[in-house]
């Protein structure tokens, strides 16, 4: 079990914990994620993104910083889809999303999200139990396997050194 804590100082919310999400299976699958992408949203337990507040001074924030930086069609943001419909923006990042300066993606789920971020496919599992060859989430499976071998290892070598 696995939680985010939702008092951080002066920003109150788990509006971060798609990106901590993310980053933490990222790191496990040793699979990069892009980042030229802003991440917002909350997730359940069952990897269901969920509304956060204030998403568009997000995206507008996120914007301000890529134009500065220079715009390049591949930044953007993934924000919720329960909160899409009410996102509001200034006129020129509308038309920069119009014109494929900028992008908004909306998601459902958090394998949505690591879709975009890495163009890996997520992938399901199989009547076994067992995720796609190649997929993200068998990068995950394998990364976690890898860990509890070394974890295992380790404890093994403890005994050892305990009955010398």
């Amino acid at each position: 079990y696995l939680s985010f804590e939702q008092v951080y100082g002066m920003v109150d919310g788990d509006s971060a914990s798609v990106a901590e999400t993310v980053a933490l299976l990222s790191a496990i699958s040793n699979i990069p994620v892009k980042q030229n992408i802003a991440v917002t949203g909350s997730v359940n337990q069952s990897g269901r993104v969920q509304p956060v507040g204030g998403v568009s001074e997000k995206i507008e924030g996120f914007y301000r910083l890529c134009k500065m930086k220079g715009l390049n069609k591949e930044q953007g943001v993934i924000v919720p889809e329960s909160n899409f419909d009410n996102i509001v923006l200034p006129d020129e990042i509308s038309d920069s999303v119009e014109k494929g300066e900028f992008h908004i993606w909306a998601v459902e789920t958090v394998d949505e999200a690591i879709e975009l971020l890495t163009d890996i496919k997520a992938g399901k599992k199989d009547s076994e139990g067992k995720y796609e060859k190649e997929s993200f989430n068998e990068a995950v499976v394998n990364g976690l396997e890898w860990l509890y071998n070394i974890v295992k290892e380790k404890k093994k070598d403890k005994k050892k050194d305990k009955k010398r």
